[in-house]
């Protein structure tokens, strides 16, 4: 039944091969044996892709909830004690990761000493799944369907400027200002250079230019301290700089709008048997980032509901 879940999960028989430590044709006869026992098909197979039979829908439902309830049993140690415990990896995109929750992840360690953390820093949309993860933090409007989702934090894009580069170029008052002006943008798409901006029922649409485009937040910001124009920054990246008054907000009336705002969510599978070492660090994030700077290092932080 593990085998078929796997397989009925990952779309292949490769995947679940490589995924449980098997071999393929030893996969292929773990679902064939449970379908003998059944005496039905689950899997049809096609030499392009696989497709679950209506049969293979239900079977999976209930298969699924048999896998959720061992793993629990073999956990209920572990759920009895409420101790955090064992290895958990953690996937967030590249800025978040560093700006936002590496520093609190240290003081995580430093505070739960029998859960060690893997941290997987990549900007690619990561399948918990698929890729073996416990916990994914994603930058999204919306979080994904078939996912429990807890929200961390409202992230925007805002545009930013040194005072020194206003006051040489003179003050932007309306997003159509920024034509004149050198931008700092992404660079990866051919509509990177066109920003969108929102306030109330108004839209403008503005196409800028400038003389560094960087895919990279921290390098942006870079180029936004020495006064190469104005950036495009996640607010998380901006808002230290901000606080020293190194760079200011412009625009702050008008919503830029970005893929990259929404809020950061820690996504994980839906299951109510969340083993303790996740929900823990679930909830330290939660807290951390509500409150930064407020928080007690190494204090124990209260664990969630089990339907968290």
């Amino acid at each position: 039944m593990v085998t078929f879940v796997r397989v009925a999960e990952l779309g292949s028989f490769s995947a679940a091969a490589t995924n449980l430590g098997m071999t393929p044709s030893a996969v292929s006869r773990q679902v064939s044996r449970l379908e003998r026992n059944l005496k039905i098909q689950l899997i049809q197979r096609t030499t392009r892709q696989l497709r679950l039979t209506e049969a293979g829908i239900e079977a999976f439902a209930r298969c699924s909830d048999l896998v959720c309830a061992a793993q629990a049993t073999m956990q209920v140690a572990q759920l009895h004690s409420l101790a955090p415990q064992g290895c958990l990896r953690l996937s967030a995109p590249k800025a978040f990761a560093r700006r936002v929750m590496h520093p609190l992840i240290l003081d995580f360690l430093a505070s739960h000493a029998e859960v060690d953390v893997q941290l997987v820093v990549t900007d690619r949309d990561v399948d918990p799944i698929k890729d073996g993860i416990d916990l994914v933090v994603r930058l999204t409007r919306s979080p994904p369907e078939g996912l429990a989702a807890r929200a961390l934090c409202p992230v925007e894009t805002i545009l930013c400027a040194t005072p020194q580069y206003l006051a040489q170029t003179g003050p932007i008052e309306h997003p159509r200002d920024l034509v004149s002006r050198s931008c700092l943008f992404l660079g990866e798409n051919p509509s990177d250079h066109r920003w969108r901006f929102r306030r109330d029922n108004e839209s403008v649409d503005v196409a800028v230019n400038g003389r560094y485009a960087v895919n990279h937040t921290e390098m942006r910001l870079g180029g936004v301290l020495a006064h190469f124009g104005v950036g495009c920054l996640p607010d998380f990246v901006a808002r230290p700089a901000m606080q020293q008054g190194a760079i200011v907000r412009v625009l702050p009336d008008w919503q830029l709008q970005s893929a990259y705002s929404g809020h950061a969510y820690v996504l994980y599978p839906p299951n109510r048997f969340l083993p303790p070492k996740c929900r823990v660090l679930i909830d330290y994030l939660v807290e951390g980032i509500a409150s930064p700077g407020e928080r007690v290092r190494h204090a124990s932080p209260t664990l969630l509901s089990a339907t968290a």
